[in-house]
């Protein structure tokens, strides 16, 4: 499901309270209150921004912070009741993209929230004005987009993880050809101590993004004992 924004924080109350406030102005908004929460949503679901606090029950927000950059490009706006400069400091050099110190207004938050939005929305129409401008029959099929970590399959853009985008970019980097696995953990994950499970989730979650239908891939095809390949005509 996709939400405009995701709060993560562990003052219950306030995040709903926050979270209700948003919605009033058709921000669709959710919250968590963890890190392990906040990863379990990503999973799960799509936003366009996010709240962050730094003192997490299970964790930091810093290093939430850290994991998601590896992941994700959407802004990351820190909540915080902690207010040396360090923190800010800190926030702003790992990725953070505002600081706003606790207690906050929320007429303030919302305002900085949708600007925040209004940037993400002008990338997109961005993105889809440059598309419509190449036309349809000159539009490339299948482009990977390495700054954003993204494919543009038939038009449209289909945002990866940095895992997904690893294992996409080797089977297209040798498309049309048998990759092995021992390749593929070579190449994606470094080494060969991964499993086959691991891989296997991998895939299927390309397919997911990617096939009209993961259960007969069109692009991604498994050749069995060996690996896979990616058909491109």
């Amino acid at each position: 499901m996709h939400y405009d924004c995701l709060i993560v924080d562990d003052e219950k109350e306030l995040a709903k309270t926050t979270a209700e406030y948003f919605e009033m102005f058709d921000i669709r908004t959710q919250y968590v209150d963890s890190a392990a929460s906040c990863f379990a949503f990503l999973e799960e679901n799509d936003t366009d921004m996010i709240l962050l606090d730094i003192n997490l029950g299970d964790g930091s927000g810093f290093d939430v912070c850290k994991r998601i950059r590896e992941e994700y490009k959407l802004p990351i706006l820190f909540i915080s009741a902690r207010q040396s400069d360090d923190d800010v400091l800190i926030a702003l050099s790992i990725g953070g993209d505002d600081y706003i110190k606790k207690p906050y207004s929320l007429s303030v938050l919302l305002a900085k929230v949708k600007v925040n939005l209004k940037r993400v929305e002008q990338l997109k129409a961005l993105d889809s004005l440059a598309e419509k401008k190449e036309g349809k029959e000159d539009t490339p099929k299948f482009v990977l987009d390495e700054p954003t970590m993204s494919l543009i399959l038939k038009g449209e853009r289909i945002a990866l993880k940095a895992k997904e985008f690893a294992l996409l970019k080797c089977l297209y980097e040798h498309r049309n050809t048998i990759v092995t696995k021992d390749k593929l953990f070579d190449e994606v994950w470094g080494d060969n101590f991964y499993s086959d499970g691991t891989l296997n989730v991998h895939i299927r979650k390309l397919r997911e993004k990617l096939e009209s239908d993961p259960n007969e891939p069109q692009y991604i095809k498994t050749i069995w004992g060996t690996g896979y390949i990616l058909e491109l005509k």
